[in-house]
């Protein structure tokens, strides 16, 4: 079944491109839903004159995505999470994580956009972001392990303990004058 899509779906295709999908599906959900339309030949030949009548707003529209682009250009994004003794992850690294790292520097980008893998270690990887469907974004994302900050941290409070200590019989010279 031959269709119009009025709107970006993920795996499938971008507003106002014809695709071919299986029957069920277009007539069961994506048309009901307004997704999208039976691509009849006047349904194209309507699709046409819009695209062309379009042509400018397009190319403004595309212009603001190549300008969304380079603001993600040189970043990368570095995520903390809890890793097991083995290595791996409790949990996972998703797309959603990776929107609000962006967002904690500044750059609003929506996690329905960022097309990735769940990430289950740590290392480096790469995440896609698509802001139209002729400019996408390769994002290094790379996983630390948040167990091995506070093991250091740890450590330097065994060091005060001492100090401590030796404020403790200060207070108890104190008490006998007290009396």
């Amino acid at each position: 079944m031959e269709i119009i899509l009025k709107e970006d779906i993920i795996g499938l295709g971008y507003k106002n491109d014809i695709v071919e999908v299986k029957k069920g599906y277009g007539r069961n959900y994506l048309i009901p839903q307004g997704k999208a339309v039976i691509a009849s030949s006047s349904a194209k030949k309507v699709l046409a004159e819009n695209l062309k009548q379009q042509a400018h707003k397009i190319a403004a529209i595309l212009a603001a995505a190549q300008k969304e682009a380079e603001a993600l250009n040189g970043v990368t994004v570095t995520i903390a999470s809890k890793v097991s003794a083995t290595g791996a992850l409790y949990g996972s690294v998703n797309a959603a994580q990776v929107a609000a790292e962006l967002a904690k520097k500044g750059i609003e980008v929506d996690r329905k956009r960022i097309v990735m893998k769940d990430i289950k270690t740590v290392g480096e990887f790469v995440a896609t972001v698509i802001f139209h469907k002729e400019v996408k974004v390769e994002l290094p994302v790379i996983v630390v392990a948040e167990n091995a900050a506070p093991a250091k941290q740890e450590a330097a409070p065994v060091e005060e303990a001492p100090a401590v200590e030796a404020e403790a019989p200060v207070a108890e010279a104190e008490a006998p004058v007290a009396e």
